[in-house]
């Protein structure tokens, strides 16, 4: 290529970021921190102010959020450790690398997985459904998600092969992946920003089918799945990083995940959809009977475990035929 190629590709390209972290005194700021906040921030934002409107007391979400969030992360680090774990195990691994989470290495299905977890622990103490917690999140998840993605941007990590489309991406020759080179001014897909846009779209797209459809029981989430999973394994199959399990059966672990969730959310949603036609599309009520909370008093709500559900009541009405949730 010659160097008048060269220039014009730079021309048309996007540049890497010139540092990912910028330092406070002694303390360091991430942007891939950063990234992750903003999103947690964003989601909490949004799942919020669905879960008003769903009949869910205020403040509820940020309260979930300080038990679901945590596991996320522990769920999400857990699953990339376990996914690539001759990274850190194998030879001339570093076992305590493994707890560096601020240089990458998050798997987006054990954060979802530890994050469900952490917040069906919650909804269990405080007779909380967890499927409407789940369909008033989704949307959120999807715009954290792709605030998330920017964290990768400045990693310079998990970008896609060489391209010569004009929205090709710079990454610095230190960052490519291990044993690869390219020619000079080699630019790559920005698999960050296609999951981003992909995200922000399947955000408008989940609105919608919500608000046409008044989905609930769970299937906004499962719609949220099938969303999430159909763009990323397409951008997972563009990414050249080095993982382990690079080759399963033809296909990168990351494809053969969101065909396996795919397929799960679409069979969930069409079985729910069935036990469950309109009028009853949506349930009642976001908590479970004898766990309403006293509208009067929303702080205690969020503090105190929903016990009414466990404690005689003067109410005397047959609740045998109430659906399980």
């Amino acid at each position: 290529m010659n160097p008048e190629s060269i220039a014009a590709l730079t021309l048309l390209s996007i540049p890497s970021p010139s540092q990912g972290v910028w330092h406070l005194g002694p303390l360091p700021i991430r942007a891939y921190a950063l990234a992750i906040i903003l999103g947690v921030v964003a989601a909490v934002w949004v799942g919020e102010k669905r879960w008003v409107a769903r009949g869910g007391v205020p403040g509820q979400v940020g309260d979930i959020a300080l038990w679901a969030v945590p596991a996320g992360l522990i769920g999400a680090r857990l699953y990339h450790v376990a996914t690539d774990h001759d990274l850190y195990f194998g030879q001339g691994g570093d076992p305590v690398a493994a707890l560096e989470v601020w240089h990458g290495g998050l798997g987006i299905w054990g954060a979802i997985a530890g994050g469900l977890l952490g917040a069906w622990l919650y909804t269990r103490r405080h007779g909380i459904r967890l499927r409407v917690l789940a369909d008033a999140l989704a949307p959120g998840l999807l715009l954290a998600q792709a605030i998330g993605r920017f964290g990768n941007y400045f990693n310079q990590e998990l970008y896609g092969r060489p391209t010569k489309l004009p929205w090709g991406l710079e990454i610095d020759p230190s960052y490519w992946p291990q044993g690869l080179t390219f020619p000079v001014g080699t630019t790559f897909h920005p698999t960050f920003l296609y999951e981003a846009l992909w995200n922000l779209a399947g955000i408008a797209l989940l609105l919608y089918l919500d608000r046409r459809y008044k989905l609930g029981y769970g299937r906004v989430f499962a719609v949220y799945v099938m969303i999430y999973t159909t763009g990323r394994g397409w951008i997972e199959s563009l990414r050249i990083d080095t993982i382990e399990l690079d080759n399963v059966l033809g296909l990168r672990w990351g494809v053969w995940m969101s065909i396996i969730l795919f397929v799960g959310a679409v069979v969930y949603f069409v079985v729910t959809g069935r036990r469950h036609r309109p009028p009853d599309t949506r349930e009642p009520s976001p908590y479970v009977p004898g766990a309403e909370p006293d509208r009067d008093a929303p702080d205690a709500v969020r503090d105190e475990p929903a016990t009414a559900a466990a404690e005689p009541s003067a109410d005397t009405t047959d609740r045998s035929q109430t659906p399980p949730d």
